[in-house]
């Protein structure tokens, strides 16, 4: 798999190649990461890409002239164009899955400011969404997106922990432990050291279950905060 970020802040993107799982999946030939400085493709002097946004408003917008053109510098056939902004489809663990099984060539595209020109809506092939929460730039989200489908391609990393791990199937993963036993009156699950596989699947698989219905809690609308009562 290739990944292209268009970005006008490559020093993170450099960053994050050199990330230890990155690093290692590019050292071993699994993964291609490609960093496109959009102040290359400038049309304003002193490498601008950004200008004042028509019809008045407050901050800068990126232009859509050079972004579009460092869209078809590394545009092929076989690429699926990502736009990373607020209203794009919510990205989570079932869309990574998609994207790292279905896509050879993903270009991530990393807004800044008050965003992109709206025109860029007619040059890509869908916008994602991290959640509901501003940041800086589009950069920290394109990693993190990079990251979770990274990790899932063959090889990266080993299968048995992606198969056990947070929503799969549609579940929390059980709580883990390490040493020490006791850590301030704070004890290991006794059933975790008896030695009986079958008693210690039937725990995860428990465990998993009461995780998952904790987070579907916490994660519900609270009606009565809504409504103001």
């Amino acid at each position: 798999m290739k990944i292209s970020f268009i970005s006008i802040f490559p020093n993170f993107i450099d960053a994050f190649k050199n990330h230890s799982i990155i690093r290692k999946s590019i050292k071993e030939g699994l993964v291609e990461i490609e960093n496109i400085n959009l102040r290359d493709f400038a049309t304003k002097k002193k490498g601008h890409v950004d200008d004042y946004i028509y019809g008045g408003g407050p901050g800068m917008l990126l232009l859509i002239e050079p972004v579009v053109n460092a869209i078809e510098s590394v545009k092929q056939e076989n690429s699926h164009v990502i736009l990373l902004g607020p209203r794009g489809k919510r990205f989570n663990q079932s869309k990574a899955i998609e994207l790292s099984t279905t896509k050879e060539h993903i270009i991530l595209i990393c807004g800044h400011y008050e965003g992109i020109d709206s025109r860029i809506k007619n040059y890509i092939d869908e916008e994602l969404s991290i959640g509901d929460f501003i940041i800086t730039g589009g950069e920290m989200a394109a990693m993190i997106v990079a990251d979770a489908i990274v990790r899932l391609i063959p090889g990266v990393i080993n299968q048995e922990s992606i198969e056990s791990e947070t929503f799969d199937k549609n579940r929390v993963e059980y709580d883990q432990y390490s040493k020490p036993l006791d850590f301030r009156g704070d004890k290991v699950p006794e059933v975790l050291t008896c030695g009986n596989h079958g008693l210690i699947r039937e725990w995860k698989k428990r465990n998993s279950i009461e995780n998952t219905l904790d987070y579907i809690y916490k994660r519900k609308p609270n009606k009565e905060a809504k409504d103001g009562n």
